[in-house]
């Protein structure tokens, strides 16, 4: 069988999902900057957008430690704190909020998963991602030149019953708390992803990014709906190889029907060698049956092994970074 090692992408990439901030972890995701600006070097990555600029000081923090001591190299987002629109007067607060994180510096905007999940309004019901003040921030965004990189819901094992038929179900039992079965407590997955979709057509002067594949890389015929309905949708690769590489033929015919669509990221924090090598071999080769976690007892995904996509050669240098360079303004 195939055995392809693939240690540089073949034209300079830029990792367009990525966590080196300190909101996901105890300290900084990327402890060595100088360590990490030489595995990009070793690996061809010219450069990372990083999601944990949150806003204030830890977006200051940010944009120190990487925009402005390594200019190219990072681009930093912010988020915002919908906390506040349970509080009077929140959707004023994080107009402000975004307006201050774009003059500091901010490249874009991050909106997690929370939205839509666990951020409630005043009146303690859950803010869906269409609700009229989502849509006026996200609308702001877009006035001010800021994409947003959007994760709505989870993957859809995630909304169904934790049984012995949920193909995530060792993810699932490691992590209960990731499980949104519960329909007295959280919407559904359509339900979200229906959302979703109102969302990017109630706010067209906003460029969006899709994390995830859309949100949805189980299912690459919606994705390509949601893409056909909304031209200020991108969507990036990102955590998702254990998704694309059962069905890769599918995601091939994605990049070709939507070449400046797709955009290359890991989602892989910290970032080493391994995690670029396996994504650099599914996007540029055609092995069949690896590994998507290497060193894994149990991958953490899904019990089953990937096969590569063969991207076109073509359309490599926009899928790594052109699409990105283009999305993000750079």
């Amino acid at each position: 069988m195939p055995q392809t090692p693939v240690t540089r992408s073949i034209v300079p990439a830029i990792d367009a999902h990525n966590h080196l901030g300190r909101w996901l972890t105890d300290d900084w995701c990327a402890p060595d900057v100088g360590r990490l600006l030489g595995l990009m070097g070793e690996t061809n990555l010219a450069a990372i957008v990083n999601l944990d600029g949150r806003w204030g000081v830890e977006l200051e923090a940010n944009l120190e430690r990487y925009d402005r001591a390594h200019p190219g190299r990072f681009v930093t987002f912010c988020q915002v704190d919908w906390d506040l629109l349970g509080e009077p007067r929140g959707t004023d607060a994080l107009e402000r909020q975004l307006r201050e994180s774009a003059a500091r510096g901010a490249r874009g905007v991050k909106v997690w998963k929370n939205l839509g999940l666990s951020v409630r309004g005043r009146d303690g019901s859950l803010v869906r991602p269409d609700a009229p003040e989502v849509v006026h921030l996200l609308s702001v965004a877009g006035e001010l030149g800021l994409p947003v990189l959007i994760h709505i819901a989870d993957p859809r094992a995630f909304f169904d019953p934790l049984d012995e038929r949920n193909e995530r179900i060792d993810e699932l039992s490691a992590m209960p708390q990731w499980s949104f079965a519960d329909r007295s407590r959280f919407p559904s997955f359509d339900e979200l992803i229906d959302s979703f979709g109102r969302l990017l057509s109630a706010t067209p002067g906003t460029q969006y990014i899709g994390a995830h594949v859309g949100c949805v890389a189980e299912d690459l015929d919606r994705v390509e709906q949601l893409l056909r309905d909304a031209p200020n949708l991108a969507v990036d690769i990102a955590g998702r190889l254990a998704e694309l590489g059962r069905q890769p033929r599918r995601f091939r015919r994605l990049v070709e029907n939507h070449p400046d669509r797709v955009l290359f990221g890991t989602d892989a924090f910290p970032l080493d060698e391994q995690d670029l090598h396996t994504h650099f071999r599914f996007l540029e080769t055609d092995d069949e049956c690896f590994e998507y976690a290497a060193g894994e007892d149990v991958p953490p995904q899904g019990r089953w092994a990937i096969s590569a996509a063969a991207i076109p050669r073509r359309l490599l240098p926009d899928l790594y970074a052109g699409n990105a360079r283009r999305v993000l303004g750079l």
